[in-house]
């Protein structure tokens, strides 16, 4: 079925255009049929007159003109009608309501013919429209109902390569088998089914051009009067230089969201290289300076000086990169007078081309990148600098060898830009291994650097600093060997990370040795602990802690041991740490019930000890609390974990510190750890000696001779004079200015020490005699003869000691 478009009538078939006019009556019959008419649709008057209005109807009447009929209200509108031979005819028609003598209703339907155009539009207007179509600057091709083409414009046959005729009634899937035609051949058949438009954008070569396009189509449907899809057309649209400014504008977005995503100087050169490979190069190297990659400040560059540089990253889009002669992590030099110093010596960016006379010098002087450049058809190539504050950081290299054109002025724009962008990420990672390093160097300069070697027990430990971009903190631990040869270990862990954190902790450490060597108490030395970290808070002003944190930002948990392994009794006290795990012989684990007690720097609140006695080849677990929070886990989950932990079989203490560490962490350490294990050893009878001693000065003669005695049966023949002379002055002092019981003690440890204890709690303390004094030089004797002596307060008293090595 055609179809005549009449807009108030119309011209038809040439014929003199005529007012239209037809009376209906209220039942809907034609009564009158005016030449208008009949020139309009072709009936004659003998053949609608008597017969129903709507018979000539192609499509319903508007809702409009429904109503005024109902409410005999005149009317105007567009109604579709069919002319004689099947044509379907819009006219604009006007409706007047008339009353005959008898009050029947009747309407008069007229249109003007003459104000109007038919729908065979005249031959100007379809000759400019045609011509319109033809010559636009846009490629347009229209398609029938089977999407075969029936026209094309003249753009769109360049783009094709083919001229019209050879295209006409072709679906473009045979015009051009191939991809991506068969997707667009797709799309054609979507539109002419759904009737709907599609916007489809897409990028590659142009048919005969290599060079990259990218297209914007507009598929659309074309419609008749009804409504019914009759083809479609296809407009096109070069976005090449928007395509290609949204991928600069999306690899710029990567950049800040790639580069830089860690503290880490290698990992902010492979971000760089990745982000370029994936957004506009074929190959890169990022070239950093040797002083760079090891966290120093950089070399300055200076003329006709070489310049040495490390392969921090290099990416490809070949896997494995082929490209390259210089293995990632290995060092090269950059001759001097060569392009790579002369652009760090410019500090800018530049673009070249193999055959340029500088880069060719460049290639030749390695046999191996020239015959790298030759094998891969290297044809363009970009070096920038990496420059942050100023300084150059290193040289990164753009290549382009399976991109078919060479990079241009906005290629270089884009790569200066992430470039510099990754300079500042590269520069701050840098200063940060900087500082690291430093701040981790001053902690492990506080910490133990070996287990000291013990008899009173074995000890195992590992420290990890924190694995995330956090600093290092303030976690410390020792084995202190003391007097009597008992051990104290202490475990502890500041407030807060940085420099100054473990400054604090190296204070806190020196001041717990000092204090163990006075052989207090586990609480008493927790209590001066505490002293000590109230004044310190008190002397850091805000300078030091910083002007926006408040007072009470020096504090710290501790655990503290004592350990003696001639009565296997261990005393131990905490501060708000986390308390240690004891592993029987037997394999159970439990956690020691030991009173919390505040955190050290609060004040005013007592600690308390807890004294326990430990089977021979007891395991005692000291930890900090990193190694059982975490941020994803509760501490419950943590504690659980190390006691499944240590509940494997004894096996050497290195091997047991390994297994808690793969079973507890849930991955690299958000906070410094520390974790000490100590298995307690006894001192065997035949190692200790001890007898109780009246007080009565005749009882020293014999205590000297049963000292010696015992000695020489331990084979320390050499040691036993210095031995009964220490035996007969720290015993004499003892009776002479002690209490009674009176009790001597020999042990055979590392050293061989001798301990003479009594009921008085005054400490001795050695004084200049005068040469007439009786007196006075006892405990001077002992001091030049001793390798090392002093007193500890018990529960009685005290006890003197002095120790000497034993004789080869």
């Amino acid at each position: 079925m055609n179809s005549r478009d009449v807009t108030s009538g119309g011209t038809v078939e040439g014929r003199a255009p005529q007012d239209l006019a037809a009376v209906v009556d209220a039942g809907g019959a034609i009564r009158m049929w005016s030449a208008g008419a009949r020139q309009l649709l072709g009936y004659e008057a003998a053949e609608v007159v008597g017969g129903a209005a709507a018979d000539l109807l192609c499509d319903e009447l508007p809702g409009s003109v429904r109503r005024h009929l109902t409410d005999g209200h005149p009317w105007a509108g567009e109604v579709a009608l069919r002319h004689r031979d099947g044509d379907r005819v819009v006219a604009r028609l006007r409706g007047t309501p008339l009353l005959d003598a008898g009050r029947e209703r009747f309407w008069l339907v007229t249109g003007d013919v003459r104000a109007g155009t038919a729908g065979r539009a005249d031959p100007e207007r379809a000759a400019l429209w045609d011509l319109t179509l033809a010559q636009l600057p846009t490629p347009v091709a229209v398609y029938n109902r089977e999407a075969r083409l029936v026209a094309a414009n003249e753009i769109m046959t360049r783009l094709m390569r083919r001229s019209e005729e050879e295209m006409r009634g072709l679906t473009l899937w045979e015009i051009e088998p191939s991809r991506p035609f068969d997707e667009y051949d797709r799309l054609q058949r979507q539109v002419l089914r759904t009737g709907r438009m599609v916007y489809h954008e897409g990028h590659g070569p142009a048919r005969g051009d290599a060079r990259q396009h990218a297209w914007s189509m507009f598929l659309s449907p074309l419609k008749d009067e009804t409504g019914t899809v009759q083809g479609l057309s296809a407009v096109l649209f070069d976005t090449t230089e928007q395509y290609w400014a949204r991928r600069r504008l999306a690899v710029l977005n990567e950049a800040g969201l790639r580069i830089g995503s860690t503290l880490d100087v290698t990992r902010t050169a492979e971000e760089l290289a990745d982000v370029a490979v994936a957004g506009f190069a074929d190959f890169v190297t990022v070239d950093l300076l040797a002083s760079v990659v090891r966290g120093d400040e950089p070399e300055p560059i200076r003329p006709g000086e070489p310049v040495t540089v490390r392969r921090t990253a290099q990416r490809s889009v070949l896997e494995g990169c082929p490209e390259s002669v210089v293995a990632s992590g290995d060092t090269s030099v950059y001759p001097a007078d060569t392009l790579p110093v002369r652009t760090l010596l410019t500090g800018r960016g530049a673009r070249h081309k193999p055959e340029d006379p500088e880069v060719w010098e460049w290639i030749v002087s390695s046999p191996a990148r020239a015959e790298i450049v030759s094998q891969y058809t290297v044809h363009s190539v970009m070096m920038v600098p990496l420059r942050a504050r100023g300084v150059t950081l290193g040289l990164v290299h753009f290549v382009r060898h399976r991109t078919v054109e060479p990079f241009d002025e906005d290629d270089l724009l884009l790569a200066e830009e992430i470039v510099a962008r990754a300079a500042v990420s590269v520069d701050n990672a840098r200063r940060y291994t900087r500082e690291r390093r430093t701040a981790l160097a001053l902690q492990r300069s506080l910490l133990p650097e070996r287990p000291p070697g013990l008899a009173a027990m074995e000890i195992a430990y590992r420290y990890l600093p924190a694995g995330s971009g956090a600093d290092v903190g303030g976690d410390w631990f020792d084995a202190i060997p003391l007097s009597g040869a008992r051990v104290a270990l202490v475990v502890g862990d500041v407030v807060g990370h940085g420099i100054h954190a473990s400054a604090t902790m190296g204070r806190l450490r020196t001041a717990v040795r000092t204090l163990a060597d006075v052989d207090l108490t586990p609480d008493e030395l927790l209590t001066q602990l505490d002293d000590l970290v109230i004044r310190l808070d008190r002397e850091e002003g805000p300078e030091v802690r910083g002007r926006d944190e408040a007072s009470g930002q020096v504090g710290a948990t501790c655990v503290y041991a004592v350990y003696d392994p001639v009565s296997r009794r261990c005393a131990m006290a905490r501060a708000g740490h986390p308390p240690p795990a004891l592993v029987t012989p037997d394999g159970s684990v439990r956690f020691l019930d030991l009173p919390a007690g505040p955190p050290l720097g609060l004040g005013g609140l007592p600690f308390e000890a807890v004294e326990i006695e430990l089977e021979e080849g007891s395991l005692l677990a000291f930890y900090t609390d990193g190694l059982v929070e975490a941020a994803d886990r509760d501490i419950e989950v943590g504690l659980t974990l190390l006691r499944q932990a240590l509940s494997s079989p004894a096996g050497p203490l290195e091997e047991t510190c390994e297994q808690v560490l793969r079973t507890v962490l849930p991955g690299r350490p958000a906070d410094d750890i520390v974790l000490m294990l100590a298995r307690t050893s006894a001192l065997d009878a035949r190692r200790v000696r001890t007898w109780q001693l009246p007080q009565d000065p005749a009882t020293v003669a014999g205590a000297r001779r049963m000292a010696g005695e015992q000695v020489a049966a331990w084979g320390l023949t050499d040691a036993v004079f210095v031995t009964e002379l220490i035996v007969s002055e720290l015993v004499t002092n003892a009776v002479r200015y002690g209490d009674a019981p009176i009790e001597l003690r020999l042990i055979r440890d590392a050293t061989l020490i001798c301990e003479v204890s009594d009921g008085s709690g005054t400490a001795p303390h050695m004084r200049r005699a005068r040469v007439f004094d009786e007196g006075g030089r006892g405990l001077l004797l002992v001091a030049q003869v001793s390798e090392r002596w002093g007193s500890r307060q018990t529960p009685t008293g005290k006890t003197i000691w002095a120790e000497q090595p034993l004789p080869d």
